[in-house]
């Protein structure tokens, strides 16, 4: 009951030989090479993902230096259009405050005027004055 070498062996081993490539040829290569193109698929996937994803940082990176940038030039117009509004403010201000002095000066003016003409006739209508108030409480001579 040994081992024996006889006819059936050599058929089983041509049959295992004619079996294993079939099955390579039927089964493990088109299973392999799917297997193969599915792995490069999602190796391609992976660097695509990864690509993007590192462009994707790069560009928010750009928006928010673009931002930043943005925002400090609205600030430096702001700053400036503040700076103009004030100087304006200023120069209006003091062309106002000029015309106001030069109305108080000519209404001073006008006064001192007044007044000097009143107080030069002065004696002239204190006597004139007197002399109604004279005529009224002593009656008036008729």
């Amino acid at each position: 009951m040994f081992f024996k070498l006889d006819g059936t062996v050599v058929i089983q081993l041509i049959n295992f030989v004619i079996f294993f490539a079939l099955l390579n040829v039927v089964f493990l290569r088109p299973v392999g090479a799917a297997i193969k193109r599915r792995r490069d698929y999602i190796n391609g996937v992976q660097n695509d993902y990864e690509r993007y994803a590192k462009e994707a940082s790069t560009l928010r990176a750009d928006a928010s230096a673009r931002r930043a940038a943005t925002r400090r030039a609205a600030e430096e117009t702001v700053i400036q259009a503040r700076s103009a509004a004030e100087r304006e403010a200023e120069q209006i201000a003091a062309r106002e405050a000029a015309r106001a002095q030069a109305i108080v000066d000519d209404a001073q003016r006008i006064v001192v005027g007044e007044v000097t003409a009143a107080r030069s006739r002065e004696n002239e209508l204190s006597q004139k004055l007197a002399t109604t108030l004279l005529t009224r409480a002593l009656g008036s001579p008729e």
